[in-house]
């Protein structure tokens, strides 16, 4: 079977594992307060590919064949994903009126209501990890580097400083900071606990997280290129808000043709360093090439 063709019904599969652990986890829109959660499950099933959630489960089907252990996991990431969306969108941070194609959260029920299912998906994430059936020093391992991956020194982190940003001519080492705490850290968090749970050596986990490193980069490169040139019907949301708000992107500071070529080197980079699983690696390949010609 063809690589892209496996990987897009392995993607599918995986996705409707993480989308029943969601609807059964998550409070039913009919439950008081009934307006907090409407808005939670407005922004968790408004669409998406699930690629976090799938970067985990993948991960730990290296190594081992049922990827239901870990589901769990990969859905928490999936919620913490979900609530730094609907915090993006926000009029005092990228003020976004869409997302996926629909109103973004706040514009359907209101900044304060927002806010809050933003915070409980982030606070729920972490119950989550703890129903997975996994050993139980994993689970407390995991929520510790799930604080620290999404916190400060993370997530927030990359956040807060584009932010600082904007409007102003930011150096490599800031931009990087950027994108390698603002997206790449998630990214990176999924792969690892994927390969972690399911038993990688820490050869193979190097490995991993290396190919993390290079896809997330990537990742949010593409992001950048497609706010410029992108189909705004394709990405559900509107383009050239970068530009509009004088974000810190890799356009901005090298050219689009540096950085889609940049982008192209940290795939074939990430390729490289799965090189060690062999025949194994087969879809990890296809999925950097999928991040790679993506347009949504």
């Amino acid at each position: 079977m063809d690589s892209k063709v496996l990987l897009k019904k392995d993607m599918k599969e995986k996705q409707e594992l993480v989308n029943i652990i969601l609807d059964r986890f998550l409070p039913r829109k009919d439950e008081y307060p009934k307006e907090v959660h409407k808005a939670l499950r407005y922004s968790v099933f408004a669409g998406g590919k699930r690629l976090r959630p799938y970067l985990t489960m993948l991960a730990y089907c290296l190594f081992q064949s049922n990827p239901e252990p870990i589901a769990p996991v990969a859905a928490a990431l999936e919620m913490i994903h979900t609530y730094s969306l609907i915090h993006d969108d926000l009029p005092d941070i990228d003020n976004d009126e869409y997302r996926r194609g629909k109103k973004s959260c706040h514009a359907v029920f209101g900044e304060g209501v927002a806010l809050l299912a933003a915070d409980s998906l982030l606070v729920s994430a972490f119950e989550l990890v703890t129903q997975a059936e996994i050993d139980e020093s994993l689970r407390l391992r995991f929520v510790k580097e799930m604080a620290q991956g999404c916190g400060i020194n993370g997530l927030i982190g990359g956040q807060m400083v584009d932010i600082e940003s904007e409007g102003k001519k930011v150096d490599k080492k800031t931009l990087m900071y950027i994108h390698e705490n603002k997206t790449g850290s998630l990214i990176s968090l999924c792969l690892r606990f994927g390969a972690i749970a399911g038993g990688a050596t820490e050869k193979e986990l190097a490995a991993i997280e290396s190919y993390g490193r290079k896809i997330g980069l990537a990742f949010q490169i593409i992001d950048d290129l497609l706010d410029i040139e992108g189909d705004p019907v394709a990405l559900g949301k509107s383009i050239g808000k970068d530009e509009e708000q004088e974000k810190a992107t890799f356009p901005s500071a090298f050219g689009v043709e540096e950085s889609r070529q940049q982008a192209a080197d940290l795939i074939q980079e990430a390729k490289h360093a799965m090189r060690g699983f062999g025949d194994k690696a087969v879809l990890f390949e296809a999925l950097a090439d999928f991040i790679l010609s993506r347009n949504s």
